[in-house]
């Protein structure tokens, strides 16, 4: 048996519609109602639940193997696990966003950066040797530069219409964005060839080239 958590929502969907289409038991996840934890045939078990929970079920040895986003890797504060796969779905990615005008502004004190994703807003300046003041937001993040509470913000991108709106712009590509497949390390020493089956039948053709 291999115990997997997965992301709820549209990572969820994907994910399961790609296994459906290379073989795999899904009809009890498609036709799930609520339940959370479903077994197939194919002798998976799958939990359903947010991305950060993924992670902890992951840390924990509850399951074996996460699909989860690029950007929920980037901002936790775990890493004992193994990337297996970029499956290259939900792509999007992180951004520097301001008014126009940040381009060329001169700034006399630290700049304020506004962002939900702090460790990744964090790290990306310090790569940069800028000492910036970071300002954690939960809710629309569009709204610092907006109301005067920061300079710019570092956000997820994906068709950048609610930057636009908002009179925002990119000024900086930060990191690409797509959902994992991420496995816990003791799982992989001992259930090494369930998974890499799994790995096998997620992979797109031009990764099985390389």
């Amino acid at each position: 048996m291999i115990k997997i958590a997965i992301t709820k929502g549209r990572i969820e969907k994907q994910v399961v519609k790609m296994l459906k289409e290379k073989g795999f038991d899904m009809d009890p996840i498609i036709n799930k109602d609520r339940e959370l934890l479903i077994e197939t045939k194919d002798g998976i078990s799958m939990i359903f639940a947010k991305a950060n929970d993924v992670l902890t079920f992951l840390e924990h040895g509850i399951v074996d193997v996460g699909f989860v986003g690029k950007d929920t890797l980037m901002e936790a504060d775990f890493d004992d696990y193994y990337e297996l796969l970029d499956l290259e779905i939900g792509k999007c990615y992180f951004a520097v966003a301001a008014y126009p005008e940040y381009r060329t502004k001169t700034f006399n004190r630290r700049k304020r950066i506004a962002s939900k994703y702090t460790t990744v807003a964090k790290e990306y300046f310090a790569s940069k040797r800028e000492d910036v003041e970071i300002i954690k937001l939960e809710g629309s993040v569009e709204l610092g530069p907006v109301v005067g509470l920061s300079d710019a913000i570092v956000d997820i991108v994906e068709t950048g219409s609610t930057l636009k709106a908002n009179g925002l712009e990119v000024i900086e590509k930060v990191a690409d964005i797509s959902t994992r497949m991420v496995v816990n390390k003791v799982s992989l020493k001992y259930k090494k060839e369930e998974i890499f089956k799994l790995v096998d039948a997620l992979k797109k053709e031009d990764q099985e080239k390389c």
